[in-house]
C-alpha cells in the first residue's frame, strides 16, 4: 500500500512544527546546559557547540518520531484528523528515545554526564530536564503548528 503525496498543508504544518521544535530546543539546551559537567570543564566555545549540536540533534529526534508516527497514526488524514494521536505518538517515541539516548551516552559510554544539580528520575537514573524536555517542547510546537 502506497501513500498519497503529501498536501501543502501537510507540508506547513510539518514546516511549523520542526521550526517550533527547533527554536524551542535550542532554548531548552541552552538552559539545561550548567545542568552538565560541560559547564564546568569546557570552553565557553565547546559549551555553544555542544548546545548547537544536541539541539540539531533535536530537530532530527523530532523529524524521525514525527514521520514515524505520522505512518502509524496519521495515514491519509493527518493534520486534519488524528492529530493528537500523532502528536502523542511522537512524543513518546522521542522520549523513549531521549531516555535510551541518556541512559547510553551517561552511564555506558560517559559522553557526557550530569552534575550533582540535574534531579533524576529515581528508578531509571535519567536526568528530569532531558525528559520534561520532550514532554514540554514537541506538545507546544504541535499546539503553535496547529494553532496556525
Amino acid at each position: 500500500m502506497t501513500m498519497p503525496p503529501a498536501t501543502s498543508r501537510q507540508w506547513r504544518t510539518v514546516l511549523r512544527f520542526l521550526l517550533a521544535v527547533a527554536v524551542g530546543n535550542l532554548v531548552w539546551e541552552v538552559a539545561q546546559v550548567p545542568l552538565y559537567t560541560l559547564w564546568l570543564t569546557e570552553s565557553g566555545t565547546e559549551i555553544a557547540y555542544a548546545v548547537l549540536h544536541c539541539s540539531a540533534g533535536d530537530v532530527l529526534i523530532a523529524a524521525i518520531s514525527l514521520a514515524l508516527a505520522v505512518l502509524v497514526f496519521g495515514r491519509g488524514g493527518w493534520p486534519n484528523q488524528r492529530y493528537g494521536s500523532v502528536a502523542i505518538a511522537t512524543v513518546l517515541v522521542a522520549l523513549g528515545y531521549t531516555v535510551f539516548s541518556e541512559w547510553l551516552n551517561v552511564e555506558l559510554r560517559g559522553s557526557w554526564a550530569y552534575r550533582d544539580l540535574m534531579p533524576r528520575v529515581p528508578w531509571i537514573g535519567t536526568g528530569l530536564t532531558p525528559i520534561l524536555q520532550w514532554m514540554v517542547v514537541p506538545a507546544a510546537a504541535f499546539w503553535w503548528a496547529r494553532r496556525l
